[in-house]
């Protein structure tokens, strides 16, 4: 070693430490892409070790098929609640933001339901959605409003809208925290300058509030949207795509052809459009910001 110069032994240490997370990283996330790439050519059943190569057949099956592509329509509502969230999310994050009495003890209310586990929310929810002794049946005929009351997850019409509302009273609280580190970050004086304008509240919130938390709403709402064309627990949890495949996702139905109908390759397929359609998104949402950014 003493033979080496101090810049070869320098390069050395540095390989030797950079090679083993460079070799798991390598393992554990390039190589299973690169593999699921290849297996969304082919027609693997998962299990035996040859397969055939179909070229694009899988993916013409996905956009072709309203069975698979179709599914994306239930999960417009999730896309619909998700936008009403981040607005309530900002309106509550101005309020909590102000001097308000008691307002750290209603953070840390909203943020509550952030920290419970996705399959117990879901499991709770399933109570208070409960067709004959469900809660939220039982507030509607208390409140005398006995002709509102129905099999929420069960109607094909509504079911999607009731998933989604689970998803807007979990992630409500987190959306609020984050815009909440972004209102502090405003220097106050701004508010100040624009008091000393005359600006009223909404004049203040519209032309100086927003416009500065523009970057967090970027990545809250990129966040909102690949949340809705990823969403899996909740429908899987309550409904198993019930009734009659009305709940059900592009993601629960990559599992269901994965594992049930013992088509992988397909599945794989399916996993690399939710990937493109992710990326999708998030260019358009960029491009969109950039232009009024301009």
């Amino acid at each position: 070693m003493n033979k080496w110069s101090y810049k070869t032994q320098r390069k050395l240490i540095l390989i030797a430490f950079l090679a083993v997370p460079l070799a798991l990283l390598g393992m554990f996330t390039y190589y299973p892409a690169a593999r699921l790439l290849y297996q969304s050519f082919t027609d693997w059943n998962g299990v035996s070790a040859s397969s055939t190569w179909l070229g694009f057949d899988n993916y013409r099956e996905i956009f072709t098929n309203p069975a698979l592509f179709g599914v994306f329509l239930n999960q417009i509502p999730y896309v619909i609640i998700g936008i009403i969230q981040n607005i309530v999310a900002i309106l509550f994050a101005v309020i909590l933001n102000s001097k308000l009495k008691g307002r750290n003890g209603f953070r840390v209310l909203l943020f509550l339901p952030f920290m419970m586990n996705a399959v117990a929310v879901a499991f709770m929810f399933q109570y208070v959605f409960d067709t004959s002794n469900g809660s939220f049946n039982g507030l509607l005929g208390f409140l005398g409003l006995e002709s509102l009351q129905q099999s929420w997850l069960g109607n094909t019409s509504l079911v999607n809208y009731s998933l989604a509302s689970i998803g807007f009273w979990r992630f409500m609280g987190y959306n609020m925290v984050i815009y909440l580190g972004a209102l502090q970050s405003i220097p106050a004086d701004m508010y100040e300058a624009a008091k000393i304008d005359g600006s009223n509240r909404f004049q203040t919130l519209w032309y100086l509030t927003l416009p500065n938390m523009t970057k967090i709403i970027q990545l809250n709402m990129f966040l909102t949207l690949s949340g809705a064309l990823a969403v899996f627990d909740l429908p899987f949890v309550l409904t198993k795509g019930g009734p009659a495949g009305a709940s059900e996702t592009f993601l629960l139905k990559t599992i269901q052809t994965a594992f049930q109908f013992n088509n992988f390759g397909l599945a794989s397929a399916m996993s690399i459009v939710l990937v493109m359609l992710t990326a999708i998104i998030l260019l358009i949402q960029n491009a969109v910001i950039k232009r009024k950014g301009d």
